[in-house]
C-alpha cells in the first residue's frame, strides 16, 4: 500500500512540473485588444490584427476569438491604402478578415471584464461575444496598449490591475478555464501582473518597457510595437506544435531584454498552439520573414515627439520645444503612481480617482494634443494630422530620436 501511495504521488508531481495539453475534449478561446486610438498610435491596433491572423490561420474559429479595437484606420483619411493595415514593413495586410466583436466606444475596461467573465449581459454596445470557456479550455489573452504602472489605458478609459485580478479569480473560482496565458505589451505592463498567483493556472508575460517599431515613412507612423511583433513573427516561423511558450518567451527576451513572466511559469513549458492555436487543426506553415535590418525603436511614451521630428519641418521648433517641456511634467505622475501601488486595496480607488483628476485638468493621454499646456500655436497643422511633405523633405530623412536599437535602455514608466 505504501508502494502504491508513493507511485501515485510521484506520478502526479511528474504531472504537474510538465503541464499537459489541451485534450480534444477541451475548446481554445483568445481575446485580443488594442486599447488605444488615432493614427499616431497606429501600431496596437496593427498589432492586434496581426495577433487575430496567427490564432485565425491556426485552426482558432471566430465564434472562440474576440476581438476589442477602436477600428478607425482602415478608413482613415490619412491611410493611403484603404482597407489595408500593416504590422511591418512591406508587410502583408493583417486586417483583412478581423472580427468587429467590440469598436469605437465599445472598447471599454468594463467590457472587457465582462468578456472574461462570459458575462453578456453586462456588456454594452459592440456584438455581446463574450468567452464561453468552460473547466477543459485554455485562454489566451493578448493586450496592446499605452500604460502606467497599475492601469491600461483603453482609448476613453483605464484598466486597474485590482479589477483584472478580481475578475481572474473569478474565473478560476468559476472554472472559465483549465490553464490561461496572458501577454501584455504596454509600459508598465509588469505593474498589472505582480499580484498574479501561481497556483491557479495563469501564466503571464509582459514587456515592462514598451517600444515602438517600424516607422513607415510613407504612413507617416510606427506599424508595430517591439515585444509584440517579436513574439508574433516567431509565431509566424514555427512551428507552434513544437515551439514551447519559454522558447517563445526567450526569443522575445533577447530582442527587448526587460520582458517578464508571472503566474505558474511551469506553464511555460507548455507547446505556443495550445493556446495559439487548435489542438486538432493542422498546423499552419511556417512563414519566411526577409529581416528587417534597423526597426528603429523608440520608447512608446517618444511615440508622438518622434512622428513630429519626422513629419514636421524646423519652423515649428519653437512648438516641439513647449511639447518637449510638457512632457518632463508628466514623469512626476506616474513617480506618484508607484507610491499608490505600494498602498493597501482600500487605497485604490484614492490612485482611481488622482488618475482621473490628473487626466482631466493636467494631460491626457487619449488627447495629448487637447491638454490645456498644449494649446496649438495658430498657422500650424494638427499633431493628429501631419501634414503630406514630399519625400525629399530634409525633415523625413531626420534621425528618429531615442537610443539606437541594440541597446534599448528602461525608461520612466509613463504614458
Amino acid at each position: 500500500m505504501l508502494t502504491l501511495t508513493l507511485l501515485g504521488l510521484s506520478i502526479g508531481l511528474v504531472a504537474n512540473a510538465f503541464p499537459t495539453q489541451n485534450s480534444g475534449n477541451g475548446k481554445n478561446w483568445v481575446v485580443i485588444v488594442a486599447g488605444s486610438k488615432g493614427w499616431h498610435n497606429y501600431r496596437h491596433q496593427a498589432d492586434a490584427c496581426h495577433a487575430y491572423q496567427i490564432v485565425h490561420k491556426n485552426g482558432i474559429p471566430d465564434e472562440q476569438i474576440v476581438v476589442m479595437m477602436y477600428d478607425d484606420l482602415a478608413t482613415n483619411e490619412q491611410n493611403l491604402t484603404p482597407g489595408v493595415v500593416i504590422n511591418r514593413p512591406n508587410g502583408t495586410n493583417v486586417y483583412k478578415g478581423v472580427p468587429k466583436d467590440y469598436t469605437r466606444n465599445a472598447v471599454t475596461p468594463d467590457n472587457f471584464l465582462a468578456v472574461l467573465k462570459g458575462d453578456s449581459a453586462s456588456t454594452k454596445q459592440g456584438s455581446g461575444k463574450v468567452l464561453k470557456s468552460g473547466p477543459n479550455d485554455h485562454v489566451f489573452v493578448y493586450i496592446s496598449a499605452r500604460g502606467a504602472p497599475g492601469l491600461l489605458a483603453f482609448p476613453n478609459d483605464e484598466l486597474y490591475a485590482d479589477d483584472l485580478l478580481d475578475v481572474i479569480i473569478y474565473m478560476h473560482k468559476n472554472k472559465t478555464y483549465k490553464k490561461m496565458v496572458f501577454y501584455i505589451d504596454a509600459c508598465d505592463s509588469g505593474s498589472m501582473m505582480t499580484k498574479l498567483p501561481d497556483d491557479i493556472n495563469v501564466y503571464a508575460t509582459t514587456a515592462t518597457n514598451s517600444y515602438a517599431c517600424y516607422y513607415d515613412e510613407k504612413r507617416k507612423t510606427y506599424l508595430g510595437d517591439w515585444y509584440s511583433v517579436n513574439w508574433m513573427e516567431n509565431s509566424d516561423v514555427e512551428d507552434l506544435s513544437k515551439e514551447t511558450l519559454m522558447r517563445q518567451f526567450k526569443v522575445v527576451q533577447s530582442q527587448t531584454r526587460h520582458v517578464m513572466q508571472f503566474g505558474n511559469k511551469t506553464l511555460a513549458n507548455m507547446k505556443v498552439k495550445a493556446f495559439q492555436g487548435n489542438a486538432n487543426a493542422r498546423p499552419a506553415p511556417p512563414m519566411t520573414l526577409q529581416p528587417v535590418l534597423e526597426p528603429g525603436l523608440i520608447p512608446s511614451p517618444d511615440v508622438p515627439m518622434a512622428i513630429l521630428n519626422r513629419t514636421y519641418s524646423s519652423a515649428v521648433a519653437l512648438y516641439l520645444n513647449k511639447l518637449r517641456s510638457h512632457l518632463k511634467v508628466i514623469v512626476t505622475f506616474p513617480s506618484f503612481c508607484v507610491v499608490v501601488l505600494c498602498m493597501d486595496r482600500l487605497q485604490q480607488q484614492c490612485y482611481k480617482d488622482a488618475v482621473s483628476h490628473y487626466k482631466k485638468h493636467c494631460f491626457s493621454w487619449f488627447f495629448p494634443e487637447a491638454s490645456p499646456a498644449l494649446a496649438q500655436p495658430q498657422g500650424l497643422p494638427s499633431l493628429t494630422q501631419p501634414p503630406g511633405l514630399p519625400s525629399s523633405d530634409p525633415a523625413l530623412t531626420q534621425a528618429s530620436p531615442g537610443l539606437p536599437s541594440s541597446d534599448p535602455a528602461p525608461r520612466s514608466p509613463q504614458l
